[in-house]
């Protein structure tokens, strides 16, 4: 039910953006038609994507998953393609971001290792 009112709340604002860009009015009982036929257009998006990431035995929604059900679509279809790469090409930065920091960390703490070996093996010498 919350999801829903969502759903119309956001769409409620999207045609007031577009009736001012336009300079015309919708009425309520335009807004809350889109509003239903938007959430069940989204219903069946989502149980078609459950049915493809199941058909291909994974129990995870996938972005493949995601262009497949956006195939009839160029427009949206090339959209998703954009920004799936873009999130890849993020996700690879943050990966050899960490990765420099770790090995950078396990660098600083072999050569802080060292010192303390070498104290100790100067205190031992010195006992």
């Amino acid at each position: 039910q919350r999801l829903k009112a969502a759903v119309h709340y956001t769409v409620g604002c999207l045609c007031q953006d577009v009736a001012e860009d336009k300079a015309m009015q919708f009425s309520k009982q335009t807004i809350a038609a889109i509003s239903e036929i938007t959430f069940r257009q989204c219903e069946t998006f989502a149980k078609d994507l459950e049915m493809f990431a199941r058909h291909a035995k994974r129990s995870t929604v996938t972005t493949e998953d995601v262009k497949l059900l956006a195939r009839r679509s160029n427009s949206l279809l090339k959209y998703i393609t954009q920004k799936s790469e873009e999130l890849a090409a993020s996700n690879m930065e943050q990966k050899e971001k960490k990765k420099k920091k770790s090995s950078a960390a396990k660098g600083r703490r072999t050569s802080e290792e060292q010192e303390a070996a070498v104290t100790e093996s100067e205190d031992s010498n010195m006992a």
